[in-house]
């Protein structure tokens, strides 16, 4: 009989019970020597935040992207991800990638083809302004916490990617919520949604939260716990999981902050086997070409 203490779902919660208090204590340590900023999502992480660009600026990302398992490799090269600020509320999104799959088994299978498209619409709905905060020359104050929802369709483009096995199906729909904000000196951002798939690939929820620390020169150095989980098998593959540590980082290349260097490396929080989906690694780094003087603001 197995010991209920050693299923892979009591370990995955005993790691994270053991992980989250120790990255509080190191930000809470590096808040001492210089204030944090709010930890940012989006490129080059898996999860998202409430954060936009300012009105009528543009936010480009060009990343190459990584995930591997003992049995198959998924590679973006490059994904390029496209975002437009629509008042300071609403962000508009599109991406697409060139796309790469390969197999470690007898078949060794590999192909490279363009990947499906995704697009979508942020809006933060809510924002909290504390009275302390110093307005900007327009007037406008940052806020301390925000919320957003941000749905987003993925589609398939006319070409031979599906049928070659490079990418999934779609239609799919993800509908998730973000969040960030502070507790004392730790600064977080979440994001918690659901993919609804079709009947070819497992609808599956994504649940993801980053902790960050900006030191001086406007770098930032971040940590992610991301996962996401299957709702169920399909006919011709199990049902699997993804759950994972990454630590990232953006920072300014040159005085102006248009463009930014992006980079996370991170591998699965449980045993790797070849069946379970669990990455043995995970890495992107790329390159963020932004119009505004920030990255991303929650101004309003």
């Amino acid at each position: 009989m197995l010991d209920p203490e050693s299923s892979p779902e009591t370990r995955r919660k005993g790691a994270l019970k053991r992980i989250v208090p120790v990255l509080c204590l190191i930000l809470a340590a590096l808040s001492r020597f210089s204030p944090l900023a709010l930890a940012q999502g989006g490129p080059p992480f898996r999860s998202d935040d409430p954060d936009t660009p300012e009105n009528k600026n543009w936010e480009i990302n060009t990343v190459l992207l990584g995930d591997r398992n003992p049995s198959a490799g998924f590679y973006e090269t490059p994904n390029l991800d496209i975002n437009y600020g629509l008042g300071n509320r609403i962000q508009l999104k599109y991406e697409v990638p060139l796309s790469i799959h390969e197999t470690r088994d007898p078949s060794d299978h590999f192909a490279a083809g363009l990947g499906d498209s995704l697009l979508g619409v942020k809006l933060r709905f809510f924002s909290h302004h504390p009275e302390s905060a110093k307005p900007d020359s327009n007037g406008k104050r940052e806020s301390n916490f925000a919320l957003s929802i941000y749905p987003q369709l993925l589609l398939s483009n006319p070409t031979r990617s599906v049928r070659r096995d490079i990418v999934d199906p779609g239609p799919q729909f993800l509908m998730p919520m973000e969040a960030n904000g502070h507790v004392g000196p730790i600064r977080i951002s979440g994001e918690v949604g659901c993919w609804f798939s079709n009947k070819s690939v497992p609808s599956s929820w994504i649940r993801g939260v980053i902790v960050g620390h900006e030191f001086k020169k406007k770098t930032e150095v971040d940590m992610e716990l991301y996962d996401q989980d299957d709702t169920r098998a399909t006919a011709t593959e199990l049902k699997t999981r993804e759950s994972t540590l990454g630590i990232g980082f953006h920072t300014p290349l040159g005085k102006k902050g248009s463009v930014w260097l992006l980079g996370m490396v991170g591998r699965s929080l449980l045993p790797v086997t070849p069946t379970n989906g669990q990455p043995s690694w995970i890495a992107s780094l790329g390159l963020q070409f932004v119009t505004s003087r920030k990255r991303r603001n929650s101004i309003d």
